[in-house]
């Protein structure tokens, strides 16, 4: 197998072990949830997107959308799952938020059970993973040295839609979930890839001195987190190189702004629960959930002014265009 074929390799076995001890639980969606099965299903939809940039677009991009369905699905769970344990620790949020999130949690959880069935992912001879197998061993696999060559150019294009997106908006944003959300997951790929890719992209350090700019980004939390650590370099003899203070300018970004989204989110997640939980118009839903959210929530609107700011101060530092130093081959 060439490298390509191998990173999607790892991550199948890892799903596969997942789905076939889930499927011997009376429950198992819940079971793939509670067991983190979206990370590695996280890792195939990564891998899926990138090769249709790189080669075999029409088959890739049908294996991103199996791995879409079900990282989508868990990651639904999770939204209301998260939100009503959180909710349920604050006595001032009534219980019929939070009853009416864990039901949503609850129908999440069923909604995966049936597309795990449908789309044949459980069973004893492993239908779908044997499936996607055949499709993977048929891919125009490159080399190694070319296929780095092709994750640079990806990452290349994946960069100028995201200063499309950005630059199209003029740093305002006017919706959560459609432009604060859309790109820092935009973003967050950019940082998502190197983890798939299991060791073929590295920090380097720059050879001039970093801008005095970039010493904000560089807090503790950031510069030890274990997800800013690049996977071991393993049998890779060609890499494609990351400024290693620009990479972790990015990963500050990504999680200010999922700190601002989540800000954001949670008022939302709770005029939904009130709007269908009671007889009120959206306008007073909104008002109720702010003050049921309490000191420090912002406004929406703060959301974003917020988000705004924060993005357009990275990218005229040219952050983004500045990420990656190049190809490097491994020394004998």
């Amino acid at each position: 197998m060439k490298n390509g074929q191998l990173r999607f390799e790892y991550f199948l076995t890892k799903s596969e072990e997942l789905l076939v001890k889930s499927s011997k639980q009376k429950n198992p969606g819940l079971w793939l949830y509670q067991n983190n099965a979206r990370t590695p299903l996280f890792m195939l939809e990564g891998l899926a997107k990138l090769y249709s940039g790189i080669h075999n677009k029409k088959k890739f991009e049908k294996l991103k959308a199996h791995f879409k369905l079900l990282e989508d699905t868990i990651g639904q769970i999770d939204y209301y799952d998260a939100f009503a344990k959180e909710f349920l620790a604050n006595k001032k949020i009534p219980a019929v938020i939070t009853n009416y999130l864990q039901a949503q949690s609850r129908e999440k959880i069923q909604s995966l059970n049936e597309i795990l069935t449908e789309k044949e992912w459980l069973g004893a001879d492993n239908f779908r993973i044997k499936k996607i197998r055949k499709k993977l061993s048929k891919a125009d696999w490159e080399d190694e040295k070319d296929d780095i060559k092709s994750i640079e150019e990806f990452y290349f294009t994946a960069i100028n839609k995201i200063l499309e997106f950005i630059n199209q908006r003029d740093f305002r944003f006017t919706n959560v979930e459609n432009d604060v959300h859309e790109f820092r997951r935009m973003l967050r790929w950019l940082s998502i890839y190197p983890q798939a890719l299991r060791g073929c992209i590295q920090l380097g350090k720059s050879k001039t001195a970093a801008p005095k700019f970039l010493s904000k980004y560089l807090t503790k939390a950031i510069t030890t987190s274990p997800y800013n650590v690049m996977p071991d370099a393993g049998g890779n003899t060609y890499f494609l190189l990351f400024d290693q203070k620009r990479f972790f300018a990015l990963s500050w970004l990504i999680a200010e702004l999922g700190n601002l989204k989540d800000n954001g989110l949670r008022v939302e997640v709770m005029k939904e629960a009130i709007l269908q939980t009671s007889k009120t118009t959206e306008q007073d839903a909104l008002a109720k959930a702010y003050k049921l959210a309490g000191a420090g929530q912002k406004t929406i609107p703060q959301v974003l002014s917020a988000a705004g700011k924060m993005c357009n101060t990275f990218c005229k530092e040219k952050n983004l265009e500045s990420l990656i130093t190049g190809v490097a081959a491994a020394k004998n």
